[in-house]
Parts: structure tokens; C-alpha cells; sequence
């Protein structure tokens, strides 16, 4: 009897086993807790891309969608459009809420979604979606903004730089010699827009300005110029405020002043209009301003729907004699799921959507940079030297600070900002005041 009940003890754990076993593939498969393929809703939030014929600048994901649903019966997958500006705060709120959508393009750099998140289980860990043979195909910089204390939070989409890009009518018009390879110091720079700033009808009134940007939370086009002495926002360890040093302090101020002093930039310039800015000099019926830092994807628009003759350069140099600029990888992050078979599902679609064709198609139609080796392998920018130009400039990058505060730091930074490019307070001021807002962050 003793045999008896020991067999019948081993048969029935035996089955537990095999039970667990069966629920962990099925899992693993995308199935749900009845061994059946998972079926539901996935949400995914996205912002706006390239324009297709009708101007639809989701038409991208609506198309991946159809054909993810088309491959997987009783999957839909809802698409919540999310212009780029109002993404972090209406995540924010989203989380807040503890309603947050399956799949988001964001990373774990502490603007949308920080750390903390990833510590306190909001965002869910993508290690088992790739082998580590298959994350080879991943550059190892992209891989690193979705990391954290050892485990992938997101996968990488795609790489971006900010340049200078420089409207050669204009250079042209005045007779001025543009950077050769692109590369000058700041004085070079300097005299440059000086000369790109002119009274074209001759009633006595400048009409067309050497150099415009403008600043507010969230966008760092103007950044790269506060880095070329040395300078950065925090220390190396995140741990003190360094945007007041002596090579930041200079570096800002001389930015602000090519408005406020050298008079080559005009008064919106350290704005908030960002269409605004961006039509001054790729609009053909306005074209008033011939320099301005943009990401990629604005060599992109300028070769597309605002056809411009233009060059892409890098930011000039400083102090430190080495250009620099500053670079971000885009990607999709999950967040949490309950459901192993919807894990497993939205997982999937999640690679669907970040395969090697489609980040070659990012590429050709986005102006960003592939995440993945074996799209940059087909050579996306073959017949188009300014992208190629723009990616040179990958080496020159430097990654902002991956703070969990670094929203609440940068629209501290950011406010302060303008400020100084209002002509309201000295950079070291403004920076002075921004260290006791982020000293409270820090601390």
C-alpha cells in the first residue's frame, strides 16, 4: 500500500509538472490558459511620421496593423495617434492612472518613462522576444538605451543626430563660401552668419538672418552649442548640476547673444514656435534665415515637401576642438501585462514592426538611423549624401543625462533657457537659478 500511494503521489506530481510545462509553452506561444492562441485588443500609441499621397502621416503603422491582424486571427490592434509634443504628459498621465497603453515609442531615458518606472513594474522586461545571437544585429549603443541593471526594457527602432543645415540659395545670394566638409570653428561660424544677414529690398530693415533655433523642454536642437567648451548639464555620476560652470555659462551666453548682440538671428529666435522656425528657412516663399541645428528628419522634409538646396554641417567648435552633437535612439516599449499570451502577443507585434526592412524603411522615408546592423547593411543611404553626411556625424554624439528625473531637470534647464534668450537674465543667472530647482531634483 505504501508503494501504491507513493507511485500514485509521483504519477500526480508528474502531471503538475507536465501541466506547468504545457501552460509555460503555451505561453511562450502566445496561446492563453485553454492552450488556445491569444486573442483581444493590443493598443498602441504612436506619433506622427512621413506624409503618404493624402498627407496621413500614420499611414505607416495603419499599414503594419493590417498586416499583423491579417497574420493573426482575433488580434486587433488599436492605434491612438499622439502628436510627438504632448507624448510625455499624456503618458504621464496614463501611467498616473494606471492606464497605460500595451506598446509606446519611447525609451527608459527619463523623460516619458524613467527608471523608476521599470523599477516600480510599469514597464515590462523584452529579454525573451530576441537569442543573444539575433541581438548582435542590434548596435551596441541602441541596445544601452533600453538597459537597466542588466535586462532589455524596449527594443531599439532607430538612431537619430541633430546637425546644422546650412539653405545654400542663400550662401549663394551673398556670395559666401559654405564650411569645407562641413566643419568650422565658432568664430568661422560667427562671421559666417554675419555675413548671411542682410537687408534684401533695401528699406533699411534686415529681412534675412544668419542663424535661428529655439528652445523649450523636451527638444535640443540648440544643445550641441552648449557643449562645444566642455560643458554638460550634470556630472558624470548625475549627482551635482554643472550647467553653471565657466564652459557652459560661455557657451549659452554666446548663443544667446548672436540675437541680443551680434544681432544675426531675429526675435524669435529661443522661441517656442517650431513650425515657425522651421519654415524661416525651408519655406521657398519665405526662406528668411539660412542657418538652423535640426534633427534627421528635417533632411528628410527639406528633400520631400519643402524641396530646399541645402547642405548638412556640423556644429561648429569650441574650446575643446572637437565637434559634437548630440544623438537619441527611438524604439517601443511595453508596459505591463498581466496575460503571458497577450505578453507574448504584443511582443510579436513589437517585432514586427522593428524588423530589418522595416528600419530600412525608417530609414529611406523617416531620415533616422537603423538600430539594427542588417538594415544599415543595405545601405538605405546610397543615393542620398546628406543623409550619409548626417551619419558621419554619429561618432560626435554624446547622450543626454540618464537621470529619473531628467523631465523635471530639463524643464527646469529649458525655462531658465529662455530667459536668457529672452534678454531677462545672464546665462549664469539663469543657470544659477536652475541649479537650486535641480539641485531639489537631484537630492
Amino acid at each position: 500500500m505504501k508503494k501504491l500511494f507513493s507511485l500514485l503521489l509521483v504519477a500526480i506530481l508528474c502531471i503538475g509538472v507536465l501541466a506547468a510545462c504545457n501552460k509555460d509553452k503555451d505561453s511562450a506561444e502566445g496561446k492563453d490558459d485553454n492552450g488556445k492562441p491569444w486573442t483581444g485588443t493590443i493598443t498602441v500609441w504612436d506619433g506622427p511620421r512621413w506624409p503618404d499621397k493624402d498627407d496621413n502621416k500614420y499611414h505607416w503603422m495603419e499599414a503594419k496593423i493590417k498586416e499583423f491582424e491579417a497574420a493573426h486571427e482575433g488580434v486587433k490592434v488599436k492605434l491612438v495617434q499622439v502628436p510627438w509634443a504632448e507624448l510625455p504628459d499624456k503618458l504621464g498621465v496614463s501611467i498616473a492612472g494606471k492606464s497605460w497603453p500595451d506598446v509606446a515609442p519611447v525609451d527608459i531615458s527619463g523623460s516619458a518613462v524613467s527608471i523608476d518606472h521599470v523599477e516600480q513594474g510599469v514597464v515590462e522586461s523584452v529579454d525573451d522576444l530576441y537569442t543573444k545571437d539575433e541581438l548582435k544585429d542590434f548596435y551596441p549603443n541602441a541596445l544601452d538605451a533600453y538597459t537597466f541593471d542588466g535586462k532589455l526594457y524596449g527594443v531599439p527602432n532607430s538612431m537619430t543626430v541633430h546637425t546644422m543645415l546650412l539653405n545654400l540659395d542663400l550662401f549663394k545670394e551673398r556670395g559666401v563660401e559654405p564650411p569645407a566638409n562641413g566643419e568650422w570653428t565658432w568664430d568661422e561660424f560667427l562671421e559666417t552668419a554675419e555675413k548671411l544677414t542682410f537687408d534684401r529690398d533695401g528699406d533699411g530693415k534686415i529681412d534675412v538672418y544668419g542663424f535661428s533655433t529655439y528652445i523649450m523642454p523636451g527638444y535640443y536642437e540648440a544643445w550641441p552649442f552648449f557643449y562645444i567648451n566642455g560643458g554638460s548639464p550634470l556630472s558624470d555620476d548625475l549627482s551635482e548640476f554643472t550647467f553653471n560652470s565657466p564652459e557652459a555659462v560661455e557657451a549659452i551666453q554666446q548663443l544667446a547673444d548672436l540675437k541680443l548682440k551680434d544681432k544675426v538671428s531675429p526675435e524669435s529666435s529661443g522661441g517656442q514656435d517650431v513650425g515657425g522656425t522651421f519654415q524661416a528657412w525651408a519655406n521657398e516663399e519665405q526662406r528668411t534665415v539660412a542657418m538652423q541645428p535640426w534633427a534627421t528628419w528635417a533632411i528628410g522634409a527639406a528633400q520631400g515637401k519643402y524641396p530646399t538646396n541645402f547642405a548638412v554641417a556640423n556644429y561648429p567648435t569650441g574650446k575643446t576642438g572637437d565637434p559634437v552633437t548630440i544623438g537619441g535612439v527611438g524604439g517601443w516599449t511595453m508596459f505591463h501585462q498581466e496575460e503571458a499570451g497577450k505578453k507574448k502577443m504584443v511582443g510579436e507585434f513589437i517585432k514586427h514592426i522593428s524588423s530589418t526592412d522595416e528600419q530600412y524603411t525608417m530609414a529611406t522615408e523617416y531620415g533616422t538611423f537603423p538600430a539594427r546592423i542588417s538594415s544599415a547593411d543595405k545601405d538605405p543611404y546610397k543615393d542620398n549624401p546628406e543623409m550619409a553626411r548626417a551619419q558621419e556625424m554619429s561618432s560626435q554624439v554624446v547622450m543626454l543625462p540618464r537621470h529619473p528625473e531628467w523631465k523635471k531637470i530639463d524643464e527646469a534647464i529649458q525655462t531658465e533657457l529662455q530667459l536668457v534668450f529672452n534678454g531677462e537674465k545672464t546665462a549664469k543667472q539663469a543657470m544659477d537659478d536652475a541649479q537650486k530647482k535641480v539641485d531639489e531634483l537631484l537630492n
